[in-house]
């Protein structure tokens, strides 16, 4: 379980395709990191595979590529880290799970005083749990929905510290996102659903 508060970026040091899937090394200064931990890497939750100095790396298997826009990254990529909520931390973004949903694409870039505004164009199955001033994972960040500009689009506004901290800040119109939509929002629209359709049967 995560939170969305990036506590790291690293950096793509060695994209390799291996084992029917694709291992990934990132340079962070973690010293602490062991074996088997959880990190998410841009939201998707995965598996410290190997350990060097100052690095650690992962594999990232079939199914995971085919949700996901990892298959694309190349060596220099910065990318947000986070490791795992720990018992005792302060839930301050909001719960998320590290399973991507799928990939959405940024359709505008604008200012508003001293915030960068992103219109992202999102999953279907997204969408349907997405609500302004609702929570959403956005390249592992976890953001509070400003706006729906248009069915299947969701307006985030990006303060100063998360353009310092995160690499949402260098994303571009026509730039693929990793999104994970609201734990809470997909139990409700599944218990709905459920509910639906024993009415309807």
């Amino acid at each position: 379980m995560f939170t969305g508060i990036i506590t790291a970026i690293g950096r793509v040091q060695q994209a390799t395709i291996a084992n029917g899937g694709l291992e990934l090394a990132i340079a962070v200064a973690w010293p602490d990191l062991q074996m088997g931990e959880s990190i998410a890497i841009d939201g998707a939750c995965l598996t410290v595979s190997s350990l060097g100095d100052d690095w650690f790396g992962v594999h990232v298997v079939t199914t995971s590529l085919g949700r996901t826009s990892l298959a694309g990254y190349q060596a220099g990529r910065r990318v947000n880290l986070e490791r795992a909520l720990a018992a005792g931390d302060r839930l301050g973004g909001h719960l998320v799970q590290g399973h991507v949903d799928g990939i959405g694409t940024i359709v505008a870039v604008g200012e508003q005083g001293d915030a960068m505004l992103l219109d992202v164009a999102i999953p279907d199955e997204v969408a349907q749990v997405s609500i302004p001033l609702g929570s959403i994972t956005i390249d592992g960040v976890s953001l509070t929905i400003n706006a729906i500009p248009a069915p299947g689009v969701i307006q985030v506004s990006l303060i100063p510290f998360t353009l310092l901290h995160t690499t949402l800040g260098e994303r571009r119109t026509g730039d693929a996102v990793q999104v994970e939509g609201d734990t809470v929002g997909k139990y409700v629209r599944q218990f709905t659903l459920a509910h639906r359709a024993t009415l309807e049967g």
